[in-house]
């Protein structure tokens, strides 16, 4: 494989057929590469978008993210998930600010030492914004790596991984690296993104075709190969809808660790029996079953049950949970699923009283 083409021939496809307008390219703002790159991690670019200009807007520098309450950082991010990548986002801001004077560190191996920024992730920052000769190994370009090589290693394996992180390097640009750097690495995201699918590769605009030993043999989706399978698991969960008539609702927040870690949510209960027992036993006639809500998680399906218990005026509501009134409760970072129901359910008064 001659190494030099496939650098120079990603750089001009890039250039040519890439993705150039995307909001965090335009000027490369380190602050901006970087919460895309964190958004980006698990999440499609059309989901991100959106909340990256709606995070911009509201904390448009490092400094803003550093001095911003937790609980906004997380109502901001509500509805993307994973939400330790926001905790993270949180706390690596505050130590830019207070060990780098709110500067951006230039070099990869500074960045992947801050909290939530990985191996891939500091490249990324590093290459697309100063330049640096850095490999990213995201899922996308791993797909992309593996195909063009017909790397056999099972990327289960540790051993597996650094051999294909070692190709990743091989097959960097080595000449002006301040152009080229930063369209090889957005290039090579593209790629796995836009072409070099994981079901349905679009070898035929691909401008490794060419050269790609897994087009060539004829299997592109032979590639990349992983033998460990994930299992999923389902889980029932029954939440304790405590609210008002002026859709006002108790919340606790949940654990730091584990699902929806460090956001508010209803009350959560592993069982229905476990919910009954919290709620005294003369209310019991006041609560309403909802029908189950499938919610999907990465490995898990959660089964949740809403049941609806209206208190009158001067009621202390569930045990551990606090009042919040609709303004508040909007504002705080909620699980995405509770999020909408909440909105549906709550969105006029007089509905809630009904």
């Amino acid at each position: 494989m001659a190494v030099a083409s496939v650098a120079s021939r990603v750089v001009h496809w890039q250039r040519v057929h890439g993705r150039n307008e995307l909001p965090w390219q335009l000027d490369r703002d380190p602050y901006k590469v970087w919460l895309s790159e964190i958004m980006l991690q698990q999440t499609q670019v059309a989901t991100v978008s959106a909340y990256f200009q709606r995070f911009i807007d509201r904390l448009p520098t490092v400094a803003d993210l550093a001095r911003a309450p937790l609980d906004e950082v997380l109502g901001l991010w509500s509805g993307l998930g994973y939400y330790t990548r926001a905790r993270n986002l949180h706390r690596c801001a505050q130590i830019i600010v207070a060990d780098h004077h709110g500067v951006f560190p230039r070099d990869c191996a500074t960045l992947a030492g801050l909290p939530g920024i990985g191996r891939s992730t500091a490249a990324a920052i590093a290459s697309l914004c100063f330049g640096e000769r850095a490999a990213i190994l995201d899922g996308n370009v791993r797909r992309v790596l593996a195909r063009l090589t017909a790397f056999e290693g099972d990327l289960a394996s540790t051993r597996a991984q650094a051999e294909l992180w070692a190709i990743a390097e091989s097959l960097l640009p080595r000449r002006d690296l301040q152009v080229a750097m930063p369209r090889y690495t957005q290039g090579m995201m593209d790629l796995g993104a836009t072409v070099c699918l994981a079901r349905e590769p679009r070898c035929g605009e691909c401008p490794l075709r060419e050269t790609c030993a897994g087009y060539l043999g004829g299997e592109p989706i032979r590639y990349p190969v992983r033998s460990r399978k994930v299992r999923r698991s389902s889980q029932s969960v029954w939440l304790l809808w405590g609210h008002d008539d002026q859709g006002g609702v108790w919340l606790q927040r949940r654990p730091p660790r584990g699902i929806w870690g460090g956001l508010h949510c209803l009350p959560w209960f592993d069982s229905r029996d476990a919910l009954l027992a919290a709620v005294p036993t003369d209310q019991h006639a006041r609560l309403v079953e909802s029908d189950a809500l499938r919610h999907v998680l990465t490995h898990r399906d959660l089964h949740l049950h809403a049941v609806r218990w209206q208190l009158a005026p001067g009621d202390p509501g569930p045990a551990d949970a606090s009042h919040f009134a609709p303004a508040q409760w909007r504002a705080l970072g909620l699980p995405a699923p509770v999020r909408a129901w909440l909105d549906q359910v709550c969105s006029q008064p007089n509905e809630v009283a009904g």
